[in-house]
Parts: C-alpha cells; sequence; structure tokens
C-alpha cells in the first residue's frame, strides 16, 4: 500500500495566527510586529510573514502555544456602569471594566470596542483576537444601537439629517436608524442605531445639531443585546450555540470545542 501524502499546511498571516490564539486583537498584534517582537521559527515577523500550527511563534520571548485545531473562543458581555474605563491600567487610578473580569488562562480577555468613562451599558469581551476584529472593523458593518438622552428635542428634519448623515471632522457620521422614545421636561430619549464606532460619535453627531447628550447606553451589539437581568457591574458568560452563531454572524468558522 502506497504512503498518503500529508494534506499540506494551511497557513495563514502571523497577526491573524494570534489572534485566533487569544494573544490579542490585530491592531495589537500587528503594533508588536512592528516593534520586532514578534518571530517565527526564530526570525522577525513582518505584517506579510505567514504560519500555521507547525511553526514555532514567540512573542517577546515566549513560545505561543497554537492549537492544530483552533477551540471555541470564549465571549462575555458586561454591563458597564458609568465611572469605569475600558483599559487596563489608568494614570488617573481610575477604575477600570477589567477589574470585574473572571480570570482566564493561556489567553486575555479581549473588549470590542470602547465605551467612554460616562457612558454605560453593554460591553463584548472575547478571547479571539480574530472575532473581535470581525465585531469592529468598520467593513463588517456590525450594527451598535443606543439610548441616547439629550437636552431638547429633535425637529423632523434633523432626524433625517442624521440619517443622510452629518459632517465631522474625521468624515461624514449617519445613523441608521433613530426613534423617539419620548421623555419629560428638557430630556428626551431616542434610540440610535450606527454601523460604526468611532470615539465619541454619538456625543459628537448630535453637537452638530447643537444639542448636548445628557446620558448614553448601548444597548445592542450585533445580535447581542444587553439582557434586562444583567445588573450594572455584571458579566455573564454566553454558551456554545450562542457563540457559534455569532460566529457564523461574523463569517469566523466555528471550532466544535470550547477552551
Amino acid at each position: 500500500m502506497r504512503n498518503q501524502k500529508r494534506p499540506a499546511e494551511t497557513k495563514e498571516r502571523v497577526q491573524k495566527v494570534l489572534a485566533q490564539a487569544g494573544v490579542g486583537s490585530r491592531r495589537a498584534i500587528e503594533e508588536l510586529i512592528r516593534q520586532g517582537r514578534v518571530t517565527v521559527n526564530g526570525k522577525p515577523a513582518i505584517l506579510g510573514t505567514k504560519a500555521g500550527p507547525r511553526d514555532r511563534i514567540s512573542v517577546d520571548k515566549r513560545t505561543v502555544q497554537l492549537s492544530p485545531r483552533p477551540s471555541l473562543p470564549r465571549i462575555l458581555i458586561y454591563h458597564k456602569p458609568e465611572g469605569e474605563i475600558v483599559s487596563r491600567a489608568d494614570p488617573e487610578g481610575r477604575s477600570s471594566v477589567f477589574d470585574k473580569l473572571p480570570a482566564i488562562r493561556s489567553a486575555k480577555w479581549i473588549a470590542v470596542g470602547r465605551l467612554d468613562y460616562n457612558t454605560s451599558g453593554l460591553l463584548i469581551f472575547t478571547s479571539s483576537g480574530e472575532l473581535a476584529y470581525r465585531l469592529m472593523h468598520p467593513k463588517f458593518e456590525v450594527e451598535r444601537e443606543y439610548a441616547v438622552r439629550i437636552l431638547g428635542r429633535l425637529k423632523p428634519e434633523q432626524m433625517l439629517q442624521l440619517r443622510k448623515g452629518v459632517q465631522l471632522e474625521d468624515g461624514l457620521a449617519k445613523v441608521e436608524n433613530i426613534k423617539d422614545q419620548g421623555g419629560e421636561g428638557a430630556n428626551h430619549w431616542y434610540y440610535i442605531v450606527l454601523k460604526e464606532g468611532r470615539n465619541r460619535i454619538v456625543h459628537r453627531i448630535f453637537e452638530v445639531l447643537g444639542f448636548t447628550v445628557s446620558r448614553l447606553i448601548r444597548v445592542r451589539f450585533g445580535m447581542i443585546s444587553l439582557p434586562p437581568r444583567l445588573k450594572k457591574g455584571q458579566c455573564l458568560e454566553l454558551g456554545k450555540n450562542e457563540i457559534t452563531k455569532i460566529m457564523a454572524q461574523a463569517g469566523s468558522p466555528a471550532p466544535h470545542k470550547i477552551k
């Protein structure tokens, strides 16, 4: 009987491989590569370097353990209260969302987007940098839904203007949908849907129209909604079926076992 040939090993860009391994987001890994802190089989990696499960990849001289069959990533949702930063370090010593998360082995929690210090609501964390990339990058147009309270009330023509787009200093920004949710006194609530997450974009699009956002809550990111039962400061880990559905929506192939 003839010896069968071993199937050719699939190789991908090293930043994607490391993101799938939970080392960090693609953007963070690309910066590590530029700094010369990533090697493949002992040689400094560049952004075009490809690698597979049989290659030896190191970050800061620490070898990253790769699995020939990637495991299903973990996904955590967190109800962020006002007064917490979405960063692991802060010179001012403010409370961080990462202080509230459970420990994770052989990887780290990666935040899918950010929320400002005074913004509350849904935050998503995952152990997969590749999944985080597919959820965050503007080219994938994943929806973000917010409950917005402003001082004053939009006129019909201003709501139409938001749908058509308003010009910001970093380009045109528009809402996909906006719904009037009513209010009392000087305050009025709206639900808006965006397909991007530029810095303070919700505040800025209302400021263009002369309104101040007095409260901002993210209630949905893609197919993940903030559960009503999840109180501020609490987190909830998603199950296998939910994770598989999210990965399918993000266009990421889902493995069969979980870390």
